[in-house]
């Protein structure tokens, strides 16, 4: 029997995570033959068929299902000489980050230079999409780590949670609110994030109950293009304080308080428990020290 490799046992891991070759290149960032090959050079090393192939799905054999054990141990031992002993700016690696936009927007900059800091060598993929997309991505192993409304309520998924957003009403500068109250600006349509996220459903519940079935909201899945909107007086909207601070300053838009206000943007970063990954942990934990940063920062300027 010729020896294994850590690249066989991962690809074999790959496609009994993901359900195929397919879904594995993906997570592996491989072609589908390279996956292929990679599986029928472990079977050979073997000499034991793993997976069933005489179906559309591939399927584990009984020889499949007890390796799936063996192969844990060996990748867990991986991961654990990685923790301890490789330095990591020998590693080489690619990983697949998934955004919200109202983080792209603020610290994922910093963020990502502090990886390349740590691991000068990794390679960094990045995806801008809303929280709901990046939630099916995680779970499909499409990306690795997801910065987004959170937390993710699956078993198989790690949550560690990041500074939260407070957010703002704002109006055009020189806009003098209808009616004469602050109340009165919100008879204008409310410009809001993307139909489909959790800040837009919520924002339309709040203002149906206090405005009634005349409320108009307007989404955007453009946060630069909400406040671009704002500034031209073609509406009014709730959007993330540390974002409009700056034009607020220079005069282009106001704060008003209508009397009330949505919940903060809560966010988290989150990645699939399995295989356990030092890496993914380290971004995680990279990502919330930025965060944190980025929000002292803001709060002091405000000061």
């Amino acid at each position: 029997m010729t020896r294994l490799s850590l690249e066989q046992v991962r690809a074999f891991l790959a496609v009994v995570r993901a359900g195929g070759v397919r879904r594995a290149a993906h997570a592996l960032n491989l072609s589908q033959p390279a996956v292929t090959a990679r599986i029928r050079a472990l079977e050979e090393s073997l000499s034991r068929t793993l997976f069933d192939r005489s179906h559309s799905r591939m399927t584990l054999t009984r020889e499949g299902e007890l390796f799936v054990g063996y192969a844990e141990k060996f990748e867990h031992l991986s991961e654990m000489v990685e923790r301890t002993l490789v330095d990591p700016a020998s590693v080489e690696t690619w990983l697949r980050i998934g955004a919200s936009e109202t983080i792209t927007q603020c610290w994922l900059p910093d963020f990502v230079a502090r990886l390349r800091d740590l691991y000068p060598r990794m390679q960094v993929e990045l995806t801008v999409d809303i929280s709901s997309n990046l939630r099916e991505a995680l779970l499909s192993r499409e990306i690795d780590l997801a910065l987004l409304l959170g937390p993710v309520s699956e078993f198989s998924v790690d949550n560690l949670e990041l500074p939260a957003f407070p957010l703002a009403w704002y109006a055009a500068a020189d806009e003098a609110p209808p009616g004469g109250t602050p109340a009165g600006y919100l008879t204008r349509p409310v410009i809001s994030y993307a139909r489909n996220t959790r800040p837009y459903r919520e924002l339309k519940a709040e203002l149906l109950e206090r405005i009634g079935p005349t409320a108009a909201l307007f989404p955007s899945s453009s946060l630069s293009a909400c406040f671009r909107l704002v500034e031209a007086g073609l509406g009014v909207a709730v959007l993330p304080e540390a974002m409009g601070r700056p034009l607020v300053a220079e005069g282009r838009i106001r704060e008003f308080d209508p009397g009330w206000r949505p919940e903060p943007l809560r966010f988290t970063a989150s990645w699939l428990g399995t295989p356990k990954s030092h890496l993914l942990e380290v971004a995680a934990h990279t990502a919330r020290e930025a965060a944190l940063d980025f929000h002292a920062i803001s709060e002091t300027d405000h000061k």
